[in-house]
């Protein structure tokens, strides 16, 4: 298509529009079927006075149409929405995607070319009754190719449901994936400046935070030339854009700033100088040396912490299967290499699998983090079973089976061991995190996927490394104490931790389902536990159990897994562990967080899961103590508690925009300042210093 015919459609396209029948025709110009089709969605069917509810614009183009963002670039119309609304509900503004551009000869439009979907946020005021709660909408979008462009219209409705108490309708899932594609709010205002017919940007931009092909999206028409080369450069914290003007009329703007596909910050401008002092980022987008350097920093991290983590209370029982092995092979240099091996490559391979699929659930739009699987209440049970039959089996109860196929194959069961003993390891450490864990895990967060997961294979590696360290220096090996008869006693003794940790395990399965539904699932636990008491029994007999027993074990699991509540009643069992509290504290939202911030006062927002053993750690240490809580109260600090025990889509979010992949996360909001970062260990000096030395400098401002 050449650019006059392109001019001369959507010229078309804009009169077809004002002369389109304001009643009901689906498509102004005769087609009965839309390029783009729009369909209305309610994140929940149920709604409380006072309340607000999410609606989507959920467009679906069809092969080779696409539509348009709220500014469409040089060409195109954006999205319009002409609401009919009930008396006490009002529609907020629409929420876009972050777009694509398409360049056609010469002519920049800003697009999406695939589905895509359009939020809008309704509120009802408390005078709105119980009852239907019909909306309707019309819209106007336009719908193109590459050569030929229709403008379309429909009548969107859906009728909603007014509730006195709260509602009980389950929320659309789906919706966690069109927030996932909304440009995430930088926080932090940008700068700009014209001058020579050059537009400059500068927005502040941690330089860990990688960027693939960045693309500025102006929302004002009339500033930038949007046929223009966008070049960008790095100075410090900051990235530079200097691009063609089209203009100079606005002291403000605001837009999205591209980083990668479908990842975008949204943020606000004021003007104001620009210095041209950066280094030009690499020609895809990405500076090269920048993410070097930050891997090599994230990868360091990564194997301190996983190192540290052998140090953590949810990851000893699982050690101590390690040392019964060390214990039984003795001196034998070849027996220990070769299960210290085994017993690493399990704990890289399931490290390394973690991260991948929570790479894959961040890509399919799902907002999760490290740690995701213990948020699943089944996988407690099931790993609350393990953990007792491994307990039981310690303690002597019953013997696994032994496989006597000849010395070879014995060595390879050994070697088995290891093997799923550092699989095992590497599950249960995922809730615990501690010093150089938080900024390697989060740089996985911007890091391309191949780097993240050498992240996720590094924290193995550092899990793994003091039994690599006993099986290849043979200084540490020397010192390993021969088998003997304490061997026995050693192993029964181990069977302490395993006991502790089920009940660690029992607690937390409590904290999430209730304690109702504990004592159901308690009784599939004795039944495991009697299923294995009868195995080894038989064992002392002389009998093989071994079938009967794998069938009847399974069968208990899966029945305690089916006997788990349903989401609604664990969602009311997250609302009911709130109790009183040394420092007391607010369920934590953003809106709330910015209304605190708004009115001037001081916040303490920390994010803790009751399977993170260091965020239970810094409670009992230094949040919940009447040291802390006094100085809090004086200081009028306002304080805002995240729970991710559950999975939570908004503390997903958060913490992800904050650089961590998981909890826990300690912020400081000072009046009128920006957050501080606490440490991931706390002490009670590490939060009274910080609180008592903002409200000393907030009164030597006020004396100035």
């Amino acid at each position: 298509m050449t650019f006059d015919f392109r001019i001369v459609t959507i010229m078309l396209a804009f009169i077809a529009f004002a002369v389109a029948p304001a009643a009901g025709a689906q498509n102004p110009l005769g087609n009965t079927e839309l390029n783009v089709p729009a369909t209305l969605l309610a994140e929940s069917q149920q709604v409380k006075a006072g309340q607000s509810v999410t609606l989507a614009f959920l467009m679906e183009p069809k092969p080779t149409w696409h539509g348009y963002w709220e500014n469409p670039g040089d060409a195109g119309i954006g999205m319009s929405f002409d609401w009919t609304l009930p008396a006490g509900v009002t529609a907020g503004e629409p929420k876009f995607p972050v777009p694509d551009t398409l360049l056609i000869s010469g002519i920049m439009n800003y697009v999406y070319k695939g589905d895509y979907a359009i939020l809008v946020n309704l509120t009802l005021s408390d005078s709105v009754r119980p009852g239907p709660l019909p909306i309707s909408v019309k819209s106007e979008w336009l719908s193109c190719t590459d050569e030929i462009c229709v403008p379309e219209q429909d009548e969107l409705s859906i009728t909603l449901q007014v509730v006195a108490g709260d509602p009980a309708a389950a929320a659309d899932k789906r919706f966690d994936g069109f927030r996932a594609a909304l440009p995430r709010p930088l926080g932090s205002e940008a700068t700009f400046a014209v001058s020579d017919d050059k537009f400059r940007l500068s927005v502040p931009l941690p330089a860990n935070v990688a960027i693939d092909k960045p693309y500025f999206f102006i929302k004002e028409d009339g500033m930038v030339d949007y046929g223009a080369a966008q070049t960008f450069s790095r100075d410090g914290d900051r990235l530079i854009l200097e691009t063609g003007a089209r203009g100079d009329s606005l002291d403000s703007i605001s837009g999205i700033l591209k980083i990668a596909d479908h990842t975008g910050f949204l943020f606000t401008a004021t003007k104001g100088e620009v210095a041209m002092t950066g280094l030009p980022l690499a020609g895809d987008g990405t500076k090269t040396e920048g993410n070097a350097s930050l891997l090599l920093l994230a990868l360091g991290g990564a194997l301190l912490g996983g190192l540290l983590l052998n140090l953590m209370p949810c990851v000893f029982p699982i050690l101590s299967l390690k040392a019964i092995s060390l214990a039984k092979a003795g001196g034998d240099q070849a027996e220990v290499r070769r299960d210290a091996l085994a017993y690493t490559a399990g704990v890289v391979l399931v490290a390394t699998a973690l991260g991948a699929v929570l790479l894959g659930l961040r890509a399919s739009g799902a907002a999760v983090g490290w740690a995701f699987q213990l948020q699943d209440p089944r996988i407690i049970f099931v790993l609350l079973a393990l953990v007792t039959a491994i307990g039981l089996n310690l303690a002597g109860l019953f013997e696994l089976p032994n496989l006597n196929f000849g010395n070879k194959l014995t060595r390879k069961d050994g070697a088995a061991g290891s093997f799923w003993t550092g699989a095992l390891a590497a599950f249960v450490a995922t809730p615990c995190t501690g010093p150089f864990m938080a900024a390697a895990l989060g740089a996985t967060i911007v890091l391309p996927p191949i780097a993240a997961l050498v992240i996720f294979a590094g924290l193995g590696v550092g899990l793994a490394l003091p039994f690599l360290l006993i099986a290849f220096v043979p200084a540490i090996r020397s010192r390993l104490p021969k088998p003997g008869p304490w061997l026995d006693s050693f192993r029964k003794a181990m069977a302490i931790p395993m006991f502790l940790t089920a009940i660690g395990l029992i607690w937390l399965l409590g904290r999430q389902i209730g304690t109702d539904s504990l004592g159901l699932s308690l009784v599939f636990l004795l039944t495991v536990a009697l299923i294995l008491w009868w195995f080894g029994g038989g064992q002392m007999k002389g009998q093989s159990r071994g079938a009967l027993t794998a069938a009847a074990m399974l069968a208990a699991i899966v029945g305690g897994i089916l006997a788990l509540p349903g989401e609604e009643a664990m969602s009311s069992q997250k609302l009911a562990n709130t109790s009183s509290a040394t420092l007391p504290s607010e369920p934590f939202s953003e809106a709330r967080l910015s209304e605190l911030r708004a009115s001037g006062e001081p916040v303490f927002a920390y994010f803790t899961a009751d399977w993170c053993i260091t965020c239970k750690a810094n409670e009992a240490a230094a949040i919940q103590r009447s040291e802390t809580a006094e100085v809090f109260k004086a200081a009028k600090v306002k304080v805002l508690m995240g729970d991710w025990t559950r999975p939570d889509p908004d503390i997903s979010r958060f913490l992800e925009k904050h650089g961590r992949a998981g909890v826990p996360l300690y912020l400081y909001y000072a009046p009128g300042a920006e957050p501080v970062v606490l440490p991931q260990i706390l002490t009670v000096a590490t939060l009274t210093d910080l609180v008592n030395g903002s409200v000393q400098s907030a009164l030597a401002d006020r004396s100035l």
